[in-house]
């Protein structure tokens, strides 16, 4: 594949990444102003919706649409960010928010803006010690700039922005039982209808997204629906993040368009530069314990949201 420019991941190994000043010296947050100041909540949704942005949590279904479930006449509504990453070999979203923090936040401030919420939570894994004092620190940097609370950026919109931290269940990765921790009872799928854009939260309209669809929300409205749109594959837009471990000679978390083959993955010097002791690959798990197994003569399988599942 031809040379790519991270956009996810533009700020790692960047002195200082964790730091607002940092972040915004690196045009952070003018994304964020741009949306608040300039376009309408329907816009900046609709701007997300023609990019194709599709859940990065595992279903893949377009972000857009899944906002555009929200009833029109609703009254406080809430934003639900998932950071229970729990599949085993998963690590991108830590990943971001351990070096760019602000990312998240930014895109926090722009998804509660499109769907005209309030309050948004951001459930993290328990796990996480570190990450959440990270994020924390970030968040508190954030308010005291007046980048939460009340009319945000000089905008008439209005967020408050909590971290609660989960219990470790691994079923709380799955939309309503985040839904159901958060609100203090035992973490459990609800039975769906009704869905969370109309009955989540407290009983109120949510709207659940996972942390790496949330951090491309800035860069959507920073270049535009059509320059995300021209990442990746037809059906399967926009940057993704791999994360690769294993007896591979560079294990790690790595950006590249949606469409990466699991044999450039291993094996491209870009990425994990093939197998210790050049063994040969018997299996690849592709998303998780949900997902079947890959054998060793399926490595030409696209990694995006069509290609797995054929």
């Amino acid at each position: 594949m031809t040379r790519f420019e991270p956009v996810l991941l533009k700020n790692i190994g960047v002195a200082g990444s964790r730091r607002l000043d940092i972040y915004r010296s690196r045009g952070g947050y003018a994304a964020a102003r741009k949306a608040l100041t300039s376009m309408s909540p329907e816009q900046v949704a609709e701007e997300v919706r023609r990019s194709n942005l599709r859940g990065r949590g595992g279903a893949g279904f377009p972000a857009g649409v899944k906002w555009s479930f929200l009833p029109p006449n609703r009254g406080i509504t809430y934003l639900c960010v998932n950071f229970d990453e729990s599949e085993p070999g998963t690590f991108n979203n830590r990943y971001i928010v351990d070096h760019d923090p602000h990312q998240l936040l930014e895109g926090i401030l722009i998804a509660g803006y499109a769907t005209k919420a309030s309050v948004a939570y951001i459930y993290i894994r328990v796990e996480f010690h570190e990450t959440f004092h990270i994020l924390q620190k970030a968040l508190d940097e954030a308010c005291k700039a007046g980048l939460f609370g009340s009319k945000v950026l000089g905008s008439d919109y209005s967020l408050e922005c909590h971290i609660h931290r989960g219990a470790g269940a691994y079923v709380c990765g799955e939309e309503t039982g985040l839904i159901e921790s958060l609100e203090g009872k035992r973490g459990w799928p609800r039975i769906k209808p009704p869905f969370p854009a109309i009955k989540g939260l407290f009983g109120q309209p949510t709207v659940v997204n996972n942390v790496e669809t949330i951090c491309c929300l800035p860069h959507i409205i920073e270049h535009g629906e059509a320059w995300f749109r021209s990442i990746g594959t037809p059906t399967s837009t926009g940057p993704k993040l791999y994360t690769l471990s294993g007896p591979v000679n560079r294990p790690g978390c790595f950006e590249a368009p949606l469409g990466l083959t699991v044999r450039e993955l291993i094996y491209g010097d870009d990425f994990g530069r093939g197998m210790i002791g050049d063994k040969k690959v018997k299996g690849v798990i592709p998303g998780g314990l949900s997902v079947g197994i890959l054998t060793g003569d399926e490595l030409d399988c696209r990694l995006d949201f069509e290609d797995p599942v054929r």
